[in-house]
């Protein structure tokens, strides 16, 4: 069977992420939503997408093929069920669509004359930029138990100090010396080639991807995770990090969420509780407007291939996108426009050319090249976010 992951109708409800990404390519847990699905079904994947992320996340038809509402991440009962779906079938779980078989691509409101098979198992869903921190502990847990399942950790140095060992795991290559990993309320998972440096204070849940680092006299709390080549200093509460993305300082990151290729500067700080102790309201692409979230404690958003200079300070609920540049004192506003470059004093229009030039240097230095493909979907990022930069 040929499985394409289609974003459905979540897609802009998870903006600023999904300006750069399918909705399949959101990082929560250990994996990918994508990196799940394909573990899970055994076989790889493609996407549909927003037809100008195509170029790069491509899209393979068959005769026959399994469309699967990214959103929804997968388990071993709805695997199953995925797996047996059949032609002009379609998985349901109450009005929404979780899966079909067809010999092409379908609108959704399209499947009325599917059989419809009901889905009434547990399952975790992304359909808010908030989920993805606030439902991490729980795709942390589901990744731990999967990715370890009847495997052996690696050796763990005695130079550390372990609460619940049991639930500590490390794969090939992970170092961690002289730190205190304290997983009695969460598992702990260092990838392949990750290192902890000395003197860390870790409470689980946490997970360290592949080729990431903690630096030395962190302070980091559960649920969060580091994405792969991600560089982590400081304290951490609570937030899931993308690929290549670095916050290697001192400063407080809290119920937050960022992209690849993002840079927290030194004391850089963001708040994720309001002083009246009020449900924070968060900027939602899709209504144009702030939402309520549901919840007390709600941090930073920011998007792909944005920047703090040192000492930037961000309010509850603030919503950055996509390669902003933010400096100078005080607090800017709480909905940031993608391509900016200011801060309190106001902002100006990053310009593609200029923020392109600082891409490219940053990701060489992690051996990955900064290429047209990647410009194509930067610059029509520019384009559509146009009526947000009206400074």
């Amino acid at each position: 069977m040929n499985y394409v992951l289609f974003d459905g109708n979540v897609r802009n409800h998870l903006l600023p992420f999904t300006y750069t990404r399918p909705v399949a390519d959101i990082r929560i847990g250990i994996l990918t939503i994508r990196e799940k699905w394909e573990r899970y079904l055994g076989v790889g994947t493609s996407s549909k997408t927003e037809d100008y992320l195509q170029e790069k996340f491509s899209l393979v038809l068959e005769e026959e093929n399994t469309f699967i509402n990214a959103s929804f991440l997968p388990n071993v009962e709805l695997t199953n069920l995925v797996k047996r779906l059949r032609r002009n079938e379609a998985i349901y779980l109450k009005d929404e669509v979780i899966a079909y078989c067809a010999n092409e691509l379908r609108e959704l409101a399209d499947l009325s004359t599917f059989k419809k098979v009901v889905y009434e198992g547990e399952i975790l869903s992304v359909a808010r930029t908030w989920d993805i921190f606030s439902k991490n502990g729980e795709a942390l847990q589901a990744d731990f138990d999967f990715l370890t399942n009847g495997r052996k950790s690696a050796p763990i140095s005695n130079t550390n100090q372990l609460i619940c060992p049991e639930n500590i795991f490390l794969e090939e290559g992970a170092k961690v010396e002289y730190s205190i990993l304290n997983a009695s309320e969460g598992p702990i998972y260092l990838g392949k080639d990750s290192e902890v440096w000395e003197g860390n204070l870790i409470r689980g849940a946490f997970a360290l991807c592949d080729n990431a680092v903690v630096k030395m006299g962190a302070k980091i709390y559960g649920p969060t995770t580091v994405g792969p080549y991600g560089k982590v200093c400081g304290e951490i509460s609570n937030s899931v990090i993308f690929g290549y993305s670095s916050k290697g300082h001192e400063g407080y990151l809290g119920n937050a969420v960022l992209g690849e290729w993002c840079n927290i500067g030194a004391d850089s700080n963001n708040s994720n509780l309001k002083n009246n102790y009020a449900k924070v309201r968060l900027w939602n692409y899709a209504t144009e407007s702030f939402e309520q979230t549901g919840l007390q404690f709600c941090g930073l958003m920011m998007g792909d291939h944005s920047k703090t200079a040192i000492n930037t300070m961000f309010n509850t609920g603030t919503v950055i996108g996509v390669n902003s540049n933010i400096y100078v004192p005080g607090f800017p506003r709480n909905f940031i426009p993608s391509f900016s470059w200011g801060g309190a004093s106001g902002f100006s229009t990053y310009l593609p050319r200029k923020a392109f030039e600082a891409a490219k240097v940053m990701m060489a230095r992690r051996h990955v090249e900064f290429d047209e493909k990647e410009a194509n979907i930067l610059n029509h990022v520019f384009e559509l976010t146009q009526k947000w930069r009206n400074y």
